[in-house]
Formats: C-alpha cells, sequence, structure tokens
C-alpha cells in the first residue's frame, strides 16, 4: 500500500466528519436533556422545601435558628 487513492481518502474523512457531527449532536442533546432534568429537580426540591415549612408552620412548629439564617 505504497500508493493511497485520494478518493479513498477523502471518503474516509468525511465518514470520519459526519461521524463525529453525530456523536457532537447526541452529546448536545443529551446534556440539554440532562440539565433540564436537573433544573426540574431543583424546582420540585424548592417545592417541597416550601411545602415542608408551610406544614410546620400549621401545625405550630417553629424552625430551627440554622434554618432561619439559611432562608
Amino acid at each position: 500500500m505504497s500508493e493511497t487513492d485520494p478518493k479513498t481518502v477523502q471518503d474516509m474523512t468525511a465518514m470520519v466528519q459526519t461521524l463525529l457531527q453525530q456523536m457532537q449532536d447526541k452529546f448536545q442533546t443529551m446534556s440539554d436533556q440532562i440539565i433540564g432534568r436537573i433544573d426540574e429537580m431543583s424546582e420540585r426540591i424548592d417545592d417541597l422545601e416550601k411545602n415542608i415549612a408551610d406544614l410546620m408552620t400549621q401545625a405550630g412548629v417553629e424552625e430551627v435558628e440554622g434554618e432561619k439564617a439559611a432562608k
């Protein structure tokens, strides 16, 4: 294989570039999904904390000083 066929090299280069672009697109899609899920979980945790605080208030339980300072 002392001679390299330019068409074959060009085809291989194009194929590798296409494959890398597909991998990058898939990675970006997965990253966007993960960030979306993290944001959703963060909102749920915030809602849960608020609901717990509301329940504690309704039950007449006072917050611990450290929890008040954190808010």
